[in-house]
């Protein structure tokens, strides 16, 4: 005999199209759920949520009470173009949170796996989200942002449009980042590097010859009198480069904004 299908749980008041695709998913009080939208197995939409045309969802997301996703972006250019978000499992999306499909035809928003978005906050078009970042309440992120994988975004934080943040980076409340950061840094005040994510960096399962190898590298690039070529030169002649180290090579060599600076320090 087989198992029993399960299907989608849906409230009375919700608004759903018929052209949704949807699995065994709950979908709350008052939630929209427009045509060309794909929920994936376990994912919970509360109420008042709205998921915008052209969406896809993975399992087990959660999209908490008024969050919105797959909207038109916010760009005088936008013209009504056919474009898409596309989001992976295990996200959580909090109450009130944002996030914007692509500007121009075809373009797509990419969410990757297990992020968390905190109330209120904002991910604009054409963004790529890693896995396992979070971005807190009331953070900014404008598009075209890269932001890789366990990447930390604090509270009331700004991204401009174009930025790259690195893997493990730690991005501090209220802070701006107006050029690249590269993996493993913490950044506060004015897209000023202060020091390494210590924190995140004793959190991970990143091994030690590859933390000290970080932290060479962290000393040449933004505590020795190098330029960035020169930090360069001398990061690659550590020795048997883990992959950590050469993805910070990497990473800045295809920076096309620029790395951000250090904070300067005061006697």
């Amino acid at each position: 005999m087989q198992g029993k299908l399960k299907v989608a749980k849906v409230h009375p008041t919700a608004i759903v199209s018929k052209k949704a695709q949807l699995d065994d998913v709950e979908i709350g009080p008052y939630a929209i759920v427009d045509e060309d939208v794909k929920l994936g197995n376990g994912t919970k939409v509360m109420a008042y949520a709205y998921i915008a045309s052209g969406t896809t969802i993975g399992r087990d997301c959660e999209v908490h009470m008024g969050a919105v996703l797959g909207h038109i972006p916010q760009h005088l250019e936008f013209k009504g173009a056919k474009s898409y978000l596309k989001i992976g499992d295990r996200n959580i999306f909090r109450e009130y949170s944002t996030v914007h499909r692509g500007l121009k035809e075809n373009s797509y928003t990419i969410i990757g796996d297990d992020n968390f978005f905190m109330g209120f906050s904002h991910v604009a078009h054409d963004c790529q989200i890693g896995n396992k970042v979070v971005i807190c309440n009331g953070a900014l992120v404008a598009g075209h942002v890269i932001i890789e994988d366990k990447a930390f975004v604090s509270g009331n934080a700004g991204i401009h449009q174009f930025v790259k943040i690195g893997t493990l980076v730690m991005i501090g409340g209220l802070a701006r980042a107006i050029k690249d950061v590269p993996p493993y840094m913490l950044v506060d005040g004015d897209s000023e590097v202060c020091s390494l994510n210590l924190v995140g960096l004793k959190r991970s399962d990143i091994n030690e010859k590859a933390k000290a190898q970080i932290k060479d590298a962290y000393k040449l690039l933004y505590r020795s009198n190098l330029n960035v070529s020169q930090a360069l030169d001398a990061i690659k002649k550590i020795g048997d480069l883990t992959q950590e180290v050469r993805h910070i090579i990497e990473f800045i060599k295809s920076s096309e904004r620029g790395i951000c600076k250090h904070r300067k320090t005061t006697l």
